[in-house]
């Protein structure tokens, strides 16, 4: 192995966790290897690369673009393809969230590269990466390689722990993509944002109701716990499909996978489809008065009892013993 590119992105002129996370995970092959480690970057500030050196990075290629001003994901995947070309990379890495799970498939295909997503675990054996990801909705692990000369991987966010490392220099270089009006025929017009809400999908704890909350004006139960925990807010597919709370908070096989190092699971039984998308998280804590629920098989703590006595108890407690 030659060289390993990893994807940085940005939010709100920093860069994202998720970020430091696909670091780590490409330095741990690079280590390995003997492997060149590069990030590759959108028209990003210098003070905002320079936040990667903590984690081990040393290169990071700075692809400027006036045209991009708008994000459109097929430009983006041209202008890392071309930078995996000029910097000779047989490994591009992404982060498993909405934007990396996009560009993934796109700069496979300009590379002519196998591609594998929602990685949980890239190890290297015989010099080549073996990549683990959960199939058949989490209740079985696949464990396979890719036999093309370049290897197009995603790993899924807060699975691969960032792990900070003797911060040296950072080489910064700047990159002038060829893009052309074809390269723009995706573009993004306008972002609608949850102001002061964190994504499920990148949360380190999330609180989750289910249709044990029985009404929408009950999910203040869910908020003030999460406030108190700093936490997201996620739901079950029948809350969501009630209409009592955005689809961008499902969690499941029909919304977004995740791996929070906390998730409790509030009035929520347990379904498959459910447990798909959050049976990765290191701690799960489940409430339910049913104690047959199925979601008691596979949580860590288990409270059996009224989630409407329980929680406004937990929150208060957890609010004294935090100093909230």
């Amino acid at each position: 192995m030659k060289n390993i590119l990893v994807f940085l992105e940005t939010n709100n002129n920093t860069l994202k966790r998720v970020s430091f996370e696909v670091i780590t995970a490409g330095k741990n092959i690079a280590d390995k290897t003997s492997a060149k480690l590069v990030g590759v970057i959108v028209n990003g500030n210098n003070d905002v690369i320079n936040s990667a050196k903590e984690f081990g990075l040393t290169e990071v290629v700075n692809a400027k673009s006036d045209k991009l001003s708008n994000h459109s994901s097929k430009a983006v995947a041209e202008l890392v393809a071309q930078v995996a070309k000029s910097e000779s990379s047989d490994c591009v890495i992404f982060p498993a969230n909405a934007a990396g799970l996009e560009l993934g498939p796109r700069v496979a295909v300009k590379l002519e590269a196998g591609y594998i997503s929602d990685c949980i675990a890239l190890e290297v054996e015989s010099d080549n990466i073996t990549a683990k990801k959960p199939v058949y909705a989490g209740k079985a692990l696949l464990k396979t390689q890719i036999n093309t000369n370049v290897k197009v991987f995603s790993i899924r966010p807060n699975v691969f722990t960032a792990v900070a490392a003797p911060a040296g220099s950072l080489n910064i270089k700047d990159f002038a993509p060829n893009l052309s009006d074809k390269d723009f025929t995706v573009s993004v017009k306008n972002v609608a944002k949850n102001e002061g809400k964190l994504d499920v999908l990148e949360a380190d704890a999330i609180i989750s109701g289910g249709r044990g909350i029985k009404a929408p004006e009950n999910y203040n139960l869910i908020e003030d716990l999460a406030k108190v925990l700093g936490a997201a807010v996620g739901a079950s597919r029948a809350v969501v499909d009630a209409g009592w709370r955005p689809h961008s908070e499902q969690v499941g096989q029909t919304g977004k996978t995740v791996s929070p190092t906390l998730y409790v699971a509030c009035g929520i039984s347990g379904a498959v489809q459910h447990l798909a998308g959050m049976s990765s998280s290191k701690v799960i804590v489940a409430i339910n008065k049913d104690k047959d629920a199925p979601i008691f098989k596979v949580c860590d703590y288990g409270i059996i009892g009224d989630l409407f006595e329980v929680m406004p108890k937990l929150t208060n407690k957890l609010k004294a013993t935090l100093g909230k």
